[in-house]
């Protein structure tokens, strides 16, 4: 890898910021940033290499940091999740159990047949997609109690589930390793606990901004590599050793300052270049050799938006349920996982990034509609 290629990455990765501009239209950033790796990637003029090592290397770690972020914006500690608990996570369980029975008969008609991915998939929703778009539309207050909650469980419960069922071959392996990476997560967040009871974590915090140390970026960046490390060693997912941190860390109460640093590193540098390694390795040219697979993106975005919104039967607003179906880390996860053990067909990878397309343009549609109705 050359300082070219890196530059070049980050050139084309403001492609995705520049669509995000039009805030009418409410696409996520790294729907640009994916365009512009499919564009130097295999399907396009083929400049980048997604194979070649350094590069992968730092994907991954812009992974582990994309799923640090991710874990780290799940309002835990809002006190609207505790309002609308009780009927979010029956309307989350709800979803789940449709998402089984759509997965089960998307998984009959598709080869290969991915039950547990589908299912999975069509459960998910993205706090990070959702939550912006629902912060720009102005909805009804006792929907969103409720919304909350159920698109928290559901995005933590499908990530957490996602490393099982992508390899159903080595779901025990992948089990043991998960809950080694979530005990050691646990375990970091009883010491950050701790720390922050006993005005520790404050005295640093203080010394840091005082003396411009950024100890604080330093120590969640050793303990986040950390349990990427052991994800690794374990056979589980830097994706959930991301993830679980970010949960820890959230359940704390993340310092403004850390954040903005966090937020700096991710979306200024290793997010985007992940998002643009993404979709270097993905080859769109497979959809035209297979269309079935065309079909099954639309399937499972479909399935998503009908099983979120089924929940219009339990007095949910139409609206919200749609929006609940958005969703784009769990796919992207998906195809960065299936890719590296190779258990995708080929063009499954697009299709599942093209349902997480469907989902989000049907919840930017819904958004809009939202914000044209009187308050």
């Amino acid at each position: 890898m050359t300082f070219e290629t890196l530059a070049l990455c980050a050139a084309v990765g403001l492609l995705g910021p520049l669509l995000a501009l039009p805030r009418g239209l409410r696409i996520p950033v790294v729907v640009g940033e994916l365009v512009a790796g499919i564009a130097l990637g295999h399907t396009g003029f083929g400049i980048v290499d997604p194979s070649e090592q350094t590069l992968s290397f730092l994907a991954q770690v812009g992974f582990a940091l994309v799923m640090f972020v991710a874990g780290s914006q799940i309002p835990i500690r809002d006190p609207r999740l505790r309002i609308g608990l009780g009927v979010g996570t029956a309307r989350a369980v709800t979803v789940g159990l449709l998402a089984t029975v759509l997965g089960w008969a998307v998984s009959a008609a598709f080869d290969p047949p991915h039950l547990g991915l589908y299912a999975v998939l069509m459960a998910s929703s993205s706090a990070a997609v959702i939550m912006p778009i629902d912060e720009s539309t102005t909805m009804t207050a006792p929907g969103l109690m409720t919304l909350l909650p159920q698109i928290a469980l559901a995005d933590a419960v499908c990530i957490v589930a996602l490393p099982l069922v992508i390899d159903p071959r080595q779901a025990g392996p992948a089990a043991l390793g998960s809950a080694t990476v979530l005990i050691a997560a646990a375990v970091i967040f009883v010491v950050l606990r701790h720390f922050d009871a006993s005005g520790l974590r404050r005295r640093v915090h203080h010394v840091s901004a005082q003396r411009k140390l950024a100890l604080e970026l330093r120590l969640n960046l050793i303990l986040l590599f950390a349990l990427a490390a052991l994800a690794v060693h374990t056979h589980a997912s830097v994706m959930l050793a991301g993830f679980g941190f970010g949960l820890a860390v959230a359940a704390i109460g993340e310092p403004r300052r850390l954040a903005k640093q966090l937020f700096a590193i991710t979306e200024g540098f290793l997010g985007p270049l992940y998002f643009v390694w993404l979709g270097a390795s993905l080859d769109l040219r497979a959809l035209g050799s297979h269309p079935n697979m065309i079909a099954l993106g639309l399937v499972l975005g479909f399935g998503a938006i009908a099983a979120h919104g089924a929940m219009r039967l339990t007095g949910q607003p139409a609206g919200l349920g749609i929006l609940a179906a958005a969703q784009m880390g769990v796919p992207v996860s998906a195809v960065t996982l299936g890719t590296q053990s190779g258990v995708l067909a080929p063009g499954e990878g697009p299709a599942i990034v093209l349902g997480a397309l469907v989902t989000i343009a049907a919840a930017a549609a819904a958004s809009r509609v939202a914000a044209r109705r009187p308050a």
